[in-house]
C-alpha cells in the first residue's frame, strides 16, 4: 500500500495549513478561553482536512462528496468561531491578516474539488 494520496491535493494542503496556524493561536491563549473557545474552534480546523482526507479514502465519489461537504460545513464553523474570537478580542489584528488569505483561498478551492468530483 502507498501514501495516501489526499497529501497532494491542494485542497487539502491548504486546509491543513489553516489548521496548523489555528493550533499554533489557540496554544497562546489564557486556560479558560482555550478550554471554551480554543478547542472548538482547534476542532472545527482540524474537522477540514481529516474529511478530506477521509473522503479520498473511501474511492467513492459519493462517498467523497458527503465528506467535503463535512469539510465545508466544519470550515464554515472555524470562520464563525474565529469571528468571535477576533469581536471578543482574542483574535489580534495580525492573527487575524495571517488567516484572511487561507480563508479566502480555502472555499473556493473547496467547492471547487466538490464540483470536480461530481464530474
Amino acid at each position: 500500500m502507498g501514501r495516501p494520496d489526499f497529501e497532494e491535493l491542494d485542497v487539502y494542503k491548504l486546509a491543513e495549513k489553516l489548521a496548523n496556524e489555528v493550533w499554533y493561536i489557540v496554544k497562546q491563549w489564557d486556560e479558560f478561553t482555550k478550554d471554551t473557545m480554543g478547542k472548538q474552534i482547534v476542532r472545527s480546523a482540524d474537522s477540514v482536512c481529516t474529511n478530506i482526507a477521509e473522503g479520498r479514502g473511501r474511492h467513492n465519489f459519493q462517498d467523497n462528496r458527503r465528506f467535503v461537504k463535512i469539510a465545508r460545513g466544519s470550515l464554515y464553523e472555524t470562520i464563525s468561531w474565529l469571528r468571535m474570537a477576533y469581536v471578543r478580542k482574542i483574535l489580534t489584528n495580525d492573527q487575524q491578516e495571517k488567516l484572511k488569505p487561507i480563508l479566502d483561498e480555502l472555499s473556493p478551492k473547496l467547492n471547487s474539488y466538490l464540483k470536480y468530483i461530481g464530474n
